[in-house]
């Protein structure tokens, strides 16, 4: 891949070397919408931190470096420590006039390989994805069995019991509805409001994976550890170590206690989010 640090040319111009891509400054802001695909194994979580590398901060690093006007990021979903995405969303208002194209270029050139700008498109100063999701989609992925799959190291759970899938499959359907999952959340989530709408949760095997189950759920928004905390129960409700009817018996009583365990996040994908605006001047563009 050619060079993409910006270099000057002529007229206050730049030039993204090997690309041709030109931009100009500009007093005029505008918003930049990033659709993101990371490897979380070697960070700790998406959002900023005292301590500790964040994916936020390597894209803020990434973005900084060509144009040192950006803003702070707005993120649609925080991921912690160990959780990957192919589907993050991300935004941040900039004065430099660049083209989606060159954005995605240069900031290729300024970002690790565990982090990947899939698309960028142009929208409104000070857009916020977090308030323009309409739902989001979370995968986990747990491999079957005693050996372990090099492939699959730090990217799906590994549990050794023979798992009752039948039954595991049909406690996740109990999750479908508008519901209030109080105790379906970590000690560290706060948040007064609880009631969360699931349209979708199934169990199946991995395409081209035949030793790995994969779990996905859509809802309009979830609780600090919720998919987690639902996975390491059906994980529970397959191998016996937990009675089934446990969701509907933790949505009644709104006790942390009727489920099962957390999940590792290791396993755990944001395969995509819902927005209810793409923005537009967007690159690549497939359609």
């Amino acid at each position: 891949m050619a060079h993409m640090t910006p270099s000057p040319n002529r007229g206050g111009e730049h030039r993204i070397d090997g690309d041709a891509v030109l931009m100009s400054a500009s007093a005029e802001r505008f918003g930049v919408l990033l659709t993101l695909a990371y490897d979380g194994a070697t960070f700790s979580g998406f959002a900023p931190q005292s301590t500790g590398n964040t994916v936020a901060g390597v894209l803020s690093r990434a973005i900084l470096a060509m144009d040192p006007s950006a803003s702070v990021l707005r993120v649609a979903s925080r991921t912690d420590a160990g959780v990957h995405a192919r589907g993050q969303v991300a935004c941040f208002d900039a004065e430099l006039r660049i083209e989606s194209r060159g954005w995605l270029l240069g900031l290729s050139g300024h970002l690790p390989p565990q982090i990947s700008v899939q698309r960028v498109a142009r929208v409104p100063l000070g857009f916020n994805p977090s308030h323009a999701a309409l739902a989001k989609t979370y995968q986990y992925w747990i491999l079957r069995g005693t050996v372990r799959d090099p492939f699959l190291h730090g990217r799906a759970w590994r549990v050794h019991e023979r798992l009752d899938e039948a039954a595991m499959a049909r406690e996740a359907q109990t999750l479908l509805g508008t519901h209030d999952f109080a105790a379906f959340r970590g000690s560290r989530d706060r948040r007064g409001n609880t009631v969360r709408t699931i349209t979708e949760a199934t169990l199946r095997e991995l395409p081209g994976q035949p030793r790995c189950l994969m779990f996905e759920i859509r809802g309009d928004r979830f609780l600090y550890h919720m998919v987690r905390i639902i996975v390491g129960t059906l994980v529970d409700i397959g191998r016996g170590s937990c009675e089934p009817g446990a969701f509907a018996r933790a949505i009644k009583s709104g006790q942390r206690t009727d489920l099962g365990m957390t999940a590792p996040p290791d396993g755990l994908y944001l395969d995509r989010i819902e927005l209810d605006d793409w923005g537009y001047d967007e690159w690549p563009n497939h359609s």
